[in-house]
């Protein structure tokens, strides 16, 4: 699991700017959703892909809590499986990859693969939501139908867990808040490439995007 690592001067930052740590003191359990973002098997066993995320699995324990918790609080589970099976990856990753790594992404996650299916050890309900997306934000437009299913029932707010923290966690919280969702991120529920891509993504959405918070606080606030 990431070492958690965000500056003092930040956390006092925030409390000075909000007068408190945390954004919010209650959830509406309904109207909330655990959404775990591409906790798939491409991603969480670098052993089997390109793509595969060494902390990963190290954060599926946590995650699984806080859909138990959610769960029996009246709440709701949603996940989204990334598959880069579209034109638009190529166009998207041209120049930051070589053609072989695109290639093998491509191949890794494309719908109905191996790659594509949520690792075992992950706890999926049959009542939960699942959304499919092709862009790193589940929530852009074109890249899922995850906004219509959240809203479809009544979901306010969204708490993040899931790979990668820098990318798809982050792109994702940040379209969430665009589009009028209350977001919760949770520290030790995220995983990504190092402990500094990590600790940055949590500095960054703390000061103006996102509460973040640990698994034991997430499931304290869902117990409130």
């Amino acid at each position: 699991m990431h070492k958690i690592d965000i500056p003092k001067e930040i956390i006092n930052a925030c409390i000075e700017r909000r007068g408190k740590t945390h954004v919010y003191d209650k959830i509406n359990h309904s109207k909330t959703a655990l959404v775990i973002i591409d906790m798939q098997n491409s991603w969480v066993a670098p052993e089997l892909s390109v793509l595969g995320i060494p902390e990963a699995k190290t954060i599926v324990p946590n995650i699984n809590k806080i859909g138990n918790a959610i769960r029996e609080a009246g709440g709701f589970v949603a996940w989204t499986q990334s598959t880069f099976d579209d034109p638009w990856t190529e166009a998207m990753y041209k120049g930051f990859c070589d053609e072989k790594v695109i290639s093998q992404m491509m191949a890794d996650s494309k719908v109905g693969s191996h790659g594509f299916k949520i690792w075992s050890g992950m706890d999926v309900r049959d009542n939960d939501i699942i959304s499919a997306k092709t862009r790193p934000s589940a929530l852009i437009q074109g890249s899922s139908d995850l906004d219509s299913q959240l809203r479809s029932k009544g979901i306010e707010t969204l708490i993040i867990t899931g790979t990668l923290t820098n990318a798809c966690c982050e792109s994702t919280t940040r379209d969430a808040v665009a589009l009028g969702y209350n977001v919760i991120f949770v520290s030790d529920g995220t995983a990504t490439r190092s402990d500094f891509e990590h600790n940055a993504t949590l500095v960054n959405l703390m000061q103006l995007v996102a509460d973040v918070r640990s698994t034991e606080e997430v499931i304290s606030l869902i117990n409130s």
